[in-house]
């Protein structure tokens, strides 16, 4: 089982390089994030691992994966995209929730465009192009922006009413001391 890594680790601040070819190794990359994800999601009842990003078990090539029903915890299976690309973003800017395998117990509102066009290619080679909106959308742009170093908290302006922490129940409540719990922790920025 691959460890999950969390901030400050500076890998996940790295631009992640293009796979040139689908090799065995590849593939195992994609296993080993589809068994990382499922494990994780094991330890946190509350919450669905709907993607990650080969840069959270600490492989700086640019590959995501992605579940295949956002909506059903019970359908355990993700497709990997390979070389994932923003071609265009549209639709108007939503705010919503957003969390990280890689930013444990911190939780933000983040603004994106609610629909996106994507291209990839499949772990079987084949080259495709998506357009994909609402959480899909979000979900996509939020990999695609790991493989480039950026985190979801990135995206976030000082805002006191912006970050969250999930309750014992499974509820989002706001972080009150913005400035202790977030603007100033080492554990979430690096040495910045």
């Amino acid at each position: 089982m691959k460890k999950i890594i969390t901030t400050p680790d500076p890998r996940l601040r790295a631009r992640s390089a293009k796979v040139r070819e689908i090799t065995p190794e590849v593939k195992q990359i994609i296993a080993d994030m589809t068994e990382s994800s499922l494990d994780w999601e094991q330890k946190h009842p509350y919450e669905l691992s709907a993607a990650m990003a080969a840069p959270q078990l600490g492989v700086n090539q640019r590959i995501i994966i992605v579940r295949d029903d956002l909506d059903n915890k019970d359908v355990n299976t993700f497709t990997a995209l390979i070389n994932p690309e923003v071609i265009r973003t549209e639709g108007k800017t939503v705010k919503d929730y957003e969390g990280c395998l890689s930013v444990p117990e911190i939780y933000g509102m983040v603004a994106r465009p609610d629909k996106v066009k994507i291209k990839a290619t499949l772990e079987d080679g084949t080259e495709v192009r998506l357009k994909a909106a609402g959480y899909l959308a979000r979900t996509l742009q939020h990999e695609i922006d790991h493989l480039n170093g950026i985190l979801f908290i990135d995206h976030i302006r000082d805002d006191d009413n912006a970050f969250y922490r999930m309750s014992d129940k499974g509820d989002l409540e706001p972080i009150t001391d913005y400035e202790n719990e977030i603007k100033n922790n080492p554990d979430l920025w690096g040495d910045e």
